[in-house]
């Protein structure tokens, strides 16, 4: 099956081709939990299991792409330090290729050679596992160790969990969603970046008189659409709305806030916010990042990878004429501006049948020092760790990355994107619903009524 998204790359956009870049930004698990139960999820109870005795070489998977020097380096740094030798155990990295990592890990988790330690974009895409009970509830041991309880941002911290409890250690940048808009359009027509819904009204009522497009919009990749429900019902009704449909209430897409989101969209849609031809426009292709940095539109609502995307693409662009800033207040909404949706990191999780969990947590809380996080900060990403700050002078963009860092480290609510926080059963025909909203092959009631149906 293939992605429903098509954005897994682990956590950031690799280098080369804009299909290399954004190609599999998202992950999906498999079919679903039905699915993943059927290929041997409730073997678990097995006696053969990961890591082999007491001590012993623990395997640790992860998603191999260009950031995963990273993790290497931090295996060798704990395989020769004095925790692994206390814990009397070694790490293993095994570096699965992005387009197979979801298959592989599924099998793999059914099976005797399944690994000890794994990487997951957590909500979502760790629920089968969870309810197959097979990973380690990490909530009393992050509580009780002030390693790992103060070393990382505690709104991604929650992220990565189910319900209350925490099944996930932060292990790689964030990424959340971010209004860019091309500071040389803006200065052309003395326009200020929006921080309420009437200023982005207004906003786009000055740009379509100058026959420029508001905002670019990748509609061939539906991943794009869900962006803006994402931050209007979140605006509109606070992060509480899609937590309670993330907790498997399917009444909550009947809040009146989804509805007023579905509204939204589709009067951005008639009035020409996006344009006449956003449904053949394509993100992956790199057709929309173009119609963008070439002032053809003047804002794009796009995760944190944008401004890779664009130093790849249009460097110069990207070092001068690109800007962001918070998605705006909408009128009458309790949701707050610092508010935050998109993918807050990646994660290690601990699989339940492990022979050595203080190994696995010993290796864990690596991920929490300021080596690791530096190592990040030079791979461009921006770590999720609570002493990050003081390390981001060293970025390629120190300003871009602090205002990223800023953005997540005060957000009340990071809601991580809707399609990784729901299962692939649940998430496949959402965007699909989406997708006809913004095309206009449903209303706003009848998006509202199709999505109160999904189980």
């Amino acid at each position: 099956m293939e992605s429903i998204s098509g954005r897994s790359n682990g956590g950031r956009p690799t280098s080369g081709s804009p299909e290399g870049r954004t190609f599999s930004r998202r992950w999906v698990l498999g079919a679903g939990a039905g699915a993943l139960l059927g290929t041997g999820l409730t073997a678990c109870g097995s006696d053969d299991g990961p890591g082999g005795g007491g001590g012993g070489t623990l395997t640790a998977f992860v998603y191999g792409d260009d950031a995963v020097k990273v993790q290497q380096a931090a295996v060798e740094r704990f395989n020769s330090s004095a925790a692994a030798k206390s814990a009397d155990g070694r790490v293993k990295l095994e570096k699965v290729p992005g387009s197979d990592y979801s298959a592989k890990l599924r099998t793999a988790m059914g099976s005797p050679s399944a690994p000890d330690i794994f990487f997951n974009w957590g909500g979502g895409s760790i629920k089968a596992y969870q309810e197959a009970k097979q990973l380690v509830d990490l909530t009393d041991t992050i509580e009780g160790d002030p390693v790992l309880k103060d070393g990382f941002l505690p709104a991604v911290l929650a992220a990565g969990g189910l319900g209350d409890r925490r099944y996930g250690i932060p292990m790689r940048g964030m990424q959340p969603v971010i209004l860019f808009y091309n500071k040389s359009v803006f200065a052309e027509h003395k326009l200020r970046p929006p921080t309420t819904w009437a200023e982005l009204q207004d906003v786009n009522a000055t740009l379509k008189a100058a026959k420029i497009t508001p905002f670019a919009l990748g509609g061939a990749d539906t991943w794009t659409e869900l962006m803006w429900l994402e931050y209007l019902v979140d605006r509109v009704g606070g992060p509480q709305v899609f937590a309670r449909i993330q907790g498997g209430d399917a009444s909550g897409w009947g809040d009146p806030a989804v509805l007023k989101a579905a509204e939204t969209v589709r009067e951005l849609v008639d009035d020409g916010a996006f344009g006449s031809k956003f449904s053949s426009v394509s993100y992956v292709n790199g057709g929309a990042p173009a119609v963008f940095a070439k002032g053809k539109a003047a804002m794009h609502l796009m995760g944190s990878w944008e401004y890779s995307t664009q130093l790849g693409k249009f460097p110069s662009f990207a070092k001068n004429n690109l800007g962001w800033c918070a998605f705006p207040t909408v009128e009458g909404g309790t949701g707050d501006i610092r508010n935050v949706v998109g993918n807050p990191t990646n994660y290690w999780s601990v699989n339940a049948r492990t022979k050595n969990k203080d190994a696995a947590i010993a290796f864990l809380k690596d991920c929490a020092s300021e080596t690791y996080a530096k190592a990040l900060v030079a791979n461009g990403d921006i770590p999720t760790t609570s002493n990050a700050a003081k390390l981001l002078d060293a970025s390629p963009n120190p300003e871009f990355a602090r205002f990223q860092y800023e953005m997540v480290e005060k957000a009340p609510a990071f809601t991580l994107s809707w399609d990784q926080a729901l299962g692939a059963d649940v998430a496949t025909p959402m965007l699909t619903e989406i997708n006809k909203l913004f095309v206009g092959k449903s209303s706003p009631a009848e998006f509202v009524a199709a999505l109160k149906e999904l189980k």
